[in-house]
């Protein structure tokens, strides 16, 4: 991997990052609302009975309300708990405020683990992500959970990357390892590419 592409992905990680610090608490409640209310058209329009997404983290666009809604219409959500090898293992998420942290300092579920084949039988995966780009080139943070997640799965389901409006852009680095996403869903769009 050439080190110039490496350098420019670095640099804007760091730039989203210290830009996320920054939005007034006031913008990221009504983007939570905005997100929140795309994620339950997305979920009711796919007829979606089983789904993965994750437990933000506080810089990132909030996801337990929509977690919070689709467990109270019976949609059973699995949350990734990551691992020292680099895989994904799952639990259900259980809609209490209680949360481990896990590696890397990230909120984790409680529960018991499914282990990482679980998210073989979801339709539809929710996944995190530092920007996203116009043919659906998604950028998280760099330690390949979710890349090597998608690309083990034979058949996968649509997957979906959450961003605020600044972070759907033209076009970014793209790496052989990156796993494409079939839409994006930010405070004011929910978009399938």
């Amino acid at each position: 991997m050439p080190e110039d592409l490496v350098a420019a992905k670095q640099a804007l990680r760091a730039e989203i990052r210290e830009r996320r610090r920054t939005i007034p608490a006031h913008e990221r409640d009504a983007d939570t609302a905005a997100i929140t209310e795309h994620l339950q058209h997305l979920v009711a329009a796919r007829g979606v009975k089983r789904l993965s997404c994750y437990l933000a983290t506080p810089t990132e666009p909030e996801t337990r309300p929509f977690l919070s809604w689709a467990y109270d219409n019976g949609i059973e959500v699995l949350l990734p708990v990551t691992r020292n090898d680099g895989l994904l293992d799952w639990a259900v998420a259980n809609n209490t405020d209680d949360e481990n942290v896990g590696l890397y300092g990230l909120p984790e579920p409680t529960g018991d683990l499914l282990g990482p084949i679980a998210i073989n039988s979801v339709d539809l995966i929710v996944v995190p992500a530092s920007a996203v780009d116009q043919r659906g080139v998604r950028m998280g943070w760099g330690r390949g959970y979710f890349d090597k997640t998608l690309g083990s799965m034979g058949k996968r389901p649509p997957v979906y990357a959450i961003v605020f409006d600044s972070e759907l852009v033209d076009e970014l680095p793209r790496e052989v390892h990156d796993q494409p996403v079939t839409g994006v869903v930010t405070p004011s769009a929910l978009i399938t590419f």
